[in-house]
């Protein structure tokens, strides 16, 4: 459980969600350059062990206390650039970088309290808030979109990075707007 180690399949424990969390149960998961980066170059060696993973789409299975959006069966993605809807980052239309969510992320861990993972007995780091790897993972309700009910998980499982950055990087990045010409690679 270390970095450039190879990855291992492990049977852990989920905790169930306490104030403001979404237990989500993972249906479809994509891996990106972002995981693989945190396992094999990643300098932050106290970011293990840890539960890999932020690209997913899956099903809610139980919710905290304070939880009114969501309920058990809401079909959702992660989202490990989530929203508070609050803070000053998130109300204003230049960026996406929610103050809550990105101090969740830095401190590797859900904010204020310890991750809901582990395993043998001793704490799992959570990746990116998210841990999209594991079967079922604890999420703040901030940082989770219901999605419609006949949407394919296996599809939509890519909104939450792969997707979202490509369109920023046109859009923002690239100035793409409608009658633009250009080419997409990959």
């Amino acid at each position: 459980w270390e970095p450039n180690k190879p990855l291992v399949i492990e049977e852990i424990e989920v905790a169930p969600p306490q104030a403001d969390e979404v237990r989500i149960k993972i249906v479809a998961t994509a891996v990106c350059h972002t995981d693989l980066y945190h396992l094999l170059e990643s300098k932050h060696k106290d970011g293990f062990p840890t539960v890999l993973g932020h690209e997913a789409a899956g099903i809610v299975e139980s919710v905290g206390p304070g939880v009114t959006e969501f309920q058990p069966g809401d079909k959702v993605i992660p989202l490990f650039l989530a929203q508070c809807r609050e803070c000053r980052f998130c109300k204003s239309p230049k960026t996406n970088q929610c103050e809550q969510a990105w101090t969740r992320v830095n401190q590797e861990q859900m904010a204020g309290v310890e991750s809901r993972f582990t395993c043998k007995g001793k704490r799992i780091h959570q990746f990116t808030a998210t841990s999209t790897f594991s079967e079922y993972t604890v999420i703040n309700q901030i940082a989770v979109a219901k999605i419609h009910p006949d949407a394919p998980l296996d599809k939509v499982c890519l909104l939450g990075c792969g997707i979202c950055t490509g369109y920023g990087a046109a859009v923002n990045t690239a100035k793409v707007e409608p009658g633009s010409t250009c080419a997409v690679f990959g």
